[in-house]
């Protein structure tokens, strides 16, 4: 990756995040935790297939990964991370599909 690509990663991440202007109450939360507990899982399935998918890729085209691949498994990751931060209470931002997917 070079140094613009993890710029650009970086502030997907860490990058401004507008918090919503009231909280959800507990009861919205816990749905929206057990919601995104579930899509988190499912996206850790997929990461497991693409992960096999793209160690193939690369026995057949000489060590070189799918670049498109590999920019999805960045997008997932980013995901992933922020589901973490609502799922934690780091942060009151949901993941998509509720907001952007930057």
């Amino acid at each position: 990756m070079t140094h613009s690509e993890e710029d650009k990663v970086s502030g997907r991440l860490n990058g401004e995040q507008h918090e919503p202007d009231k909280a959800d109450n507990l009861l919205e939360r816990l749905i929206y935790m057990i919601l995104i507990a579930i899509m988190i899982s499912v996206a850790q399935t997929v990461l497991g297939v693409m992960t096999v998918i793209q160690f193939v890729i690369m026995l057949v085209n000489n060590k070189a990964p799918n670049e498109r691949l590999a920019e999805f498994g960045t997008d997932l990751g980013i995901w992933i991370a922020k589901a973490a931060r609502y799922q934690t209470a780091a942060s009151n931002v949901k993941p998509w599909p509720w907001t952007d997917l930057d």
